[in-house]
């Protein structure tokens, strides 16, 4: 299992879209760009949004016959307060921006304060565009009562209802251009509870509501309008109709497609997310930078990834100390008790040990064991064994449990003798001897239920330790038992021939003994 860093699914578009960036960029960077993102979304949302209140107002809305459409409230006052209000709100939108992001540059996590700051930042941006919008309705209505009165309810109405179009808009690009800065503040942890009081469905309904619902009153007073104007003729209804559903369609598209996108990406980023793991890799990460219940879902994702990294770690930990084998065993079951199964049994002990423990610092000693260990459990592990136990200098192979293996025996004498040949090239300042069996064993996990161990008991692990010593004491190291041999294919028991027979300690037959050819 790898323990490599975790890294973002999304490499490309951590945050949903290319526009904002890498999630590793600078602080620097970070704060420019969402500013700059900021700035033009704010600029081209109202520049839009009255442009289109200026058309509707002045060529569109009902009005009496021969109203001058291009009078002074509409023609100049309109225009000069829609420059003037773009440069009082990007200047007062910019400053409170900064300000409220001044701890990207800090290059620190932020504090809880600046995470709802930062949060509702967007919040607090369509709150200056509303009031600017909203003092525009107040002016014009106001003008209108003293230079055309008749006109005066349809321009506030106009202006009123295009200011909350373009202001839900805008929050919906300045969430957008404020993503990274969110994730920035979260740190991967989910948004604090008092930002989700309005929550997600809340959210939907107003941004429902105002991408259909005001456009449709607008539509429904224009035609209260046209009924009270009743010198208003069909083909002039029919113009007006088709012009402000053509601006209904078109703004409630616009705020259903920006609010469906933004439930979308932090949800897609977790889908990508979840796929990415179900392919095995679990160093997975996603920014988190929602505020609503999205934001604790992209949270909760990264907080069940680490579970899954954890888990794996403590199950790749468990795994080196008893064997991947015995972990699978155990979490199909850890009841105690075994089963007789026939396996091959590989027992390998150093020559002269406490020997060495006496003329060797102990440092060297760790040392010598480890790559002795190293070589006997990468030859093993080849020959699909398992290593029940390192037991001082000696160490004991199973093979044929708890995995079962086609050649038990085989694959136990061919790891002994290819053993024997490593040890003597990549070890040569130490021996060992290597005794080979295979037997009938009981299989199984021993101990009390508060603690386990998987091991193999019978003969044969008995039989194996006493060759061992006597291997040690012959040419080559190595010994094997013709039972061994006799079980094994016979591509691997042409590499054996017979030699004595002998009685070793602690059993009551004889054994055959085997050598290789």
């Amino acid at each position: 299992m790898s323990q490599r860093r975790p890294e973002l699914v999304l490499q490309r578009k951590p945050f949903g879209s290319w526009l904002l960036g890498p999630a590793g960029q600078s602080p620097r960077r970070l704060r420019v760009r969402s500013q700059l993102l900021l700035t033009v979304f704010l600029l081209a949302t109202n520049i839009i949004g009255g442009c289109v209140v200026f058309v509707l107002a002045v060529f569109v809305m009902p009005g009496p016959p021969g109203e001058d459409r291009l009078d002074p409230v509409r023609a100049i006052a309109f225009p000069a307060y829609l420059l003037a209000a773009l440069v009082i709100g990007v200047v007062w939108g910019t400053r409170y921006a900064l300000k409220a992001t001044a701890w990207v540059l800090e290059d620190r996590p932020a504090t809880r304060r600046e995470q709802i700051i930062t949060l509702r930042l967007p919040l607090r941006l369509t709150l200056i565009e509303a009031f600017l919008w909203l003092l525009a309705t107040v002016v014009f209505t106001v003008l209108a009562l003293v230079l055309q009165p008749e006109s005066a309810l349809r321009i506030g109405i106009t202006v009123f209802d295009g200011g909350i179009v373009t202001c839900v808009a805008a929050y919906l690009l300045s969430e957008f251009a404020l993503r990274p800065v969110a994730a920035r503040a979260l740190a991967d942890e989910a948004p604090p509870k008092r930002l989700l009081a309005a929550g997600l469905k809340a959210r939907t309904l107003f941004f429902w509501a105002v991408g259909s619902g005001v456009p449709v009153v607008g539509l429904m007073l224009t035609a209260l309008l046209a009924l009270i104007e009743k010198d208003v003729s069909a083909t002039r209804l029919s113009v007006i109709i088709l012009a402000l559903g053509t601006v209904v369609l078109s703004c409630g598209g616009l705020l259903t497609v920006l609010s469906a996108r933004s439930v979308v990406a932090p949800v897609r980023s977790v889908r990508t997310a979840l796929t990415v793991i179900g392919e095995g890799e679990l160093n997975v990460r996603i920014p988190v930078f929602d505020g609503t219940e999205l934001g604790s879902l992209q949270a909760g994702f990264n907080r069940m990834a680490a579970g899954l990294r954890e888990r794996e770690r403590i199950r790749d930990l468990f795994g080196r100390y008893v064997g991947a084998d015995v972990v699978r065993e155990a979490l199909a079951g850890d009841a105690l008790g075994g089963e007789e199964r026939f396996v091959a049994v590989l027992f390998v002990d150093l020559v002269g040990s406490t020997e060495l423990a006496a003329v060797r610092p102990p440092g060297e000693v760790v040392q010598l064991l480890n790559r002795f260990f190293e070589v006997v459990v990468d030859e093993v592990d080849r020959q699909g064994g398992f290593v029940n136990k390192f037991a001082g200098d000696a160490v004991l192979a199973v093979f044929g449990a708890p995995a079962e293996l086609p050649d038990p025996a085989g694959s136990a004498l061919q790891a002994g003798r290819t053993l024997a040949s490593r040890l003597a090239e990549e070890l040569p300042e130490a021996t060992a001897g290597i005794g080979i069996t295979a037997g009938m064993v009981v299989a199984g996990t021993v101990g009390d239920v508060r603690r386990h161990e998987y091991t193999v008991i019978g003969d044969p692990v008995n039989e194996a330790a006493r060759l061992t010593e006597l291997a040690k004491s012959v040419p080559g190291r190595l010994l094997a038992s013709m039972t061994a041999v006799d079980e094994a294919t016979p591509a691997e028991a042409v590499h054996w021939k017979a030699d004595d027979e002998v009685t070793v300690r602690g059993r009551n037959r004889p054994t055959r003994l085997a050598i290789p050819s």
